[in-house]
């Protein structure tokens, strides 16, 4: 059974878009309730910023922060502003009826007069365990050149990068600016990326690419010391010493608990149909973060977004008459409710 009252907004996700959202929210007094989301292999509350030990591009923090410790500021401010935070995931939605239901993992279902979703997206890893676990414990992996290659631990060493599309050739280049060495590995014997972007890359007298190669382990306790390599045509392993790895084998939205009931790109992030805005193919909802960004995937563009759907959340409940005693009717695809009946 749903509640009886259901909340104005509820904010599904815990990174830098979802507690932007929730701050401005809970500021303009629309009792905001946050489902943060559960601890997983892949994801943790908070989102990728808590797999960063250092943040040195988010404005206020001359001396860089820690990415955990951001993300608990974030929460912390906008609790303080009467945010109600809930640790579980939403395992489904329904935005075929109004209010909005969607379904908590175990708790009962709740209802909702809109919706931002800021569930992010979550970085694709090669798969192996010493991988996973030294990007978790900032030991010299990483999946954003942008966020991590310009921090004391990675310059001037050699660092290799994992891909052979757009990203990959775009995070090697980058990288040129503070490694020794950049070596690009690849799977194939020719790039996915774009000619031009492949041609910058293959230019760079700081680059050389391993072709025909994968990463069969990554080596290193505390931090990467280097990398056990195979030959994909030969099977023959050998190992070389790096002092970072970048993988760049693309990202994946947290939108499968959408089960398609917004539109979203062929690679499934939110598509939003007014450029410059937030509001997704049903009106209501609306979604920020790296959930419809892939492009910046920065936690600043991220947290922007969060502001933008919190002010455009709060002007869509106003238009609707939320806070009006006779209230207007609301006009949805099936049907025609008044708003008030469902306060």
């Amino acid at each position: 059974m749903a509640q009886t009252n259901p909340h104005r907004v509820v904010v599904i996700g815990s990174g830098p878009a979802a507690w932007t959202a929730s701050l401005y929210l809970a500021r303009a007094q629309l009792m905001p309730v946050v489902y943060e989301g559960e601890p997983s292999r892949e994801m943790i509350p908070g989102g990728q910023l808590m797999f960063t030990t250092d943040i040195e591009n988010f404005p206020g923090f001359p001396e860089g922060i820690d990415g955990q410790e951001l993300m608990a500021r974030m929460k912390a401010q906008a609790v303080r502003f009467g945010t109600e935070v809930i640790s579980e995931n939403i395992a489904s939605v329904d935005f075929s009826a109004y209010p909005f239901r969607l379904k908590p993992s175990w708790s009962d279902e709740v209802e909702a007069l809109s919706v931002i979703v800021a569930t992010g997206a979550r970085a694709n890893w090669m798969g192996l365990d010493n991988e996973e676990r030294l990007a978790q414990i900032g030991g010299g992996v990483s999946a954003c050149a942008v966020c991590d290659g310009a921090l004391p631990f990675f310059r001037n060493r050699r660092l290799a990068v994992v891909g052979g599309g757009d990203s990959a050739m775009e995070e090697a280049t980058y990288l040129t600016k503070f490694a020794s060495e950049v070596v690009i590995i690849h799977r194939r014997d020719h790039f996915r990326a774009s000619k031009v972007m492949a041609e910058r890359a293959l230019a760079n007298p700081k680059i050389r690419v391993e072709w025909n190669t994968e990463v069969a382990d990554v080596l290193g306790e505390n931090e990467i010391t280097g990398l056990r390599l195979k030959d994909s045509r030969t099977g023959e392993e050998r190992e070389i010493e790096v002092g970072g790895l970048f993988v760049a084998i693309g990202h994946t939205p947290n939108t499968a608990f959408l089960q398609g009931q917004l539109d979203t790109s062929a690679h499934g992030y939110i598509l939003t149909p007014c450029p410059w805005r937030t509001e997704t193919s049903v009106p209501g909802v609306f979604a920020a973060g790296d959930v419809i960004d892939d492009y910046y995937r920065q936690a600043i563009t991220s947290a922007g977004t969060g502001c933008m759907a919190a002010l455009e959340a709060e002007r869509w409940l106003s238009h609707q008459g939320v806070d009006e005693a006779q209230p207007p009717v609301l006009e949805t695809a099936e049907s025609s409710i008044g708003i008030a009946d469902a306060i």
